[in-house]
């Protein structure tokens, strides 16, 4: 069983940074791609951001240009760093790893974006 240690989430006031790590227990490369789900209070999970296997990367348009995907092979971690937040990026973040058909989530980590 694949597992997904995440961090970084917490508090910070608009126009702030954060920057959220996603450790998986199997090398990164063992991954067809990983992303960065959010889902906010009544609404349904999302995909923020994504990077294959092959280092490309993908962005909802809302974080484009805000949010940056990234990897860091040696720490075998991939972060989320998130500029400019908004109230509205406000939601539990989610790691996500998939692996041939097969889909692995991590335990979400809060962001909250609040003056």
């Amino acid at each position: 069983q694949v597992q997904l240690v995440e961090s970084g989430g917490g508090l910070v006031q608009p126009g702030g940074s954060l920057r959220l790590s996603c450790a998986p227990s199997r090398s990164i490369f063992r991954f067809n791609a990983m992303g960065w789900y959010r889902q906010a209070p009544g609404k349904q999970r999302e995909l923020v951001a994504a990077i294959t296997s092959g280092g490309s990367t993908t962005y909802a348009d809302s974080v484009k240009g805000r949010f940056t995907i990234s990897r860091d092979i040696a720490k075998n971690t991939v972060y989320l760093q998130m500029n400019s937040l908004k109230p509205e990026d406000t939601a539990v973040y989610y790691c996500k790893a998939d692996e041939w058909g097969m889909a692995y989530w991590g335990q979400g980590t809060q962001v909250t974006v609040s003056s």
